[in-house]
């Protein structure tokens, strides 16, 4: 994190190189982060960081610099008896075990006997395109600093 690290509000759309649209910020409200908090991808940050208030940018981020590349030893096929009820169905999603840190995982197929979970991201493995617009930068408060995160609209509410 950089000696002042300021708080960074911007639009975003989010698209997958074939131009379909992914996500996008809530309708004029920006999302904010903690510069160098680790809250948002590295390939996004970096050309973040470069910009000013006002800026619209078109940011081109490979797979790696944002959810990294899919890892299949992150899927698994398991007995539908090991989880926690036997009405599943493709698209649902467990936690990986009983902590807030556990892996989401998401079912990716179903059988009679057996269920497919992967816990990659969603986005893994995917080059993405964001059309990014800076809202605000501003120096970060102590209470962020403190806290890790931005705080107020587009950030953290305590």
């Amino acid at each position: 994190m950089s000696s002042n690290p300021r708080v960074i509000e911007f639009h975003y759309v989010l698209h997958d190189m074939k131009g379909e649209m992914i996500d996008q910020s809530e309708a004029g409200e920006p999302l904010a982060f903690l510069e160098g908090s680790g809250q948002i991808i590295p390939g996004l940050e970096s050309v973040l960081l470069t910009m000013s208030k006002g800026d619209k940018r078109e940011v081109h981020v490979k797979a790696e610099d944002a959810y990294g590349d899919r890892d299949e030893t992150l899927v698994a096929n398991v007995p539908v008896d090991q989880l926690p009820t036997s009405e599943v169905k493709i698209g649902d999603m467990f936690r990986g075990g009983p902590d807030q840190d556990d892996p989401i995982m998401v079912v990716t197929s179903v059988t009679e006997s057996h269920v497919t979970l992967d816990a990659n991201h969603p986005l893994a493995g995917k080059d993405l395109v964001f059309k990014v617009e800076i809202a605000e930068m501003r120096p970060a408060t102590k209470d962020e600093l403190e806290h890790g995160h931005a705080h107020g609209a587009g950030g953290h509410h305590h």
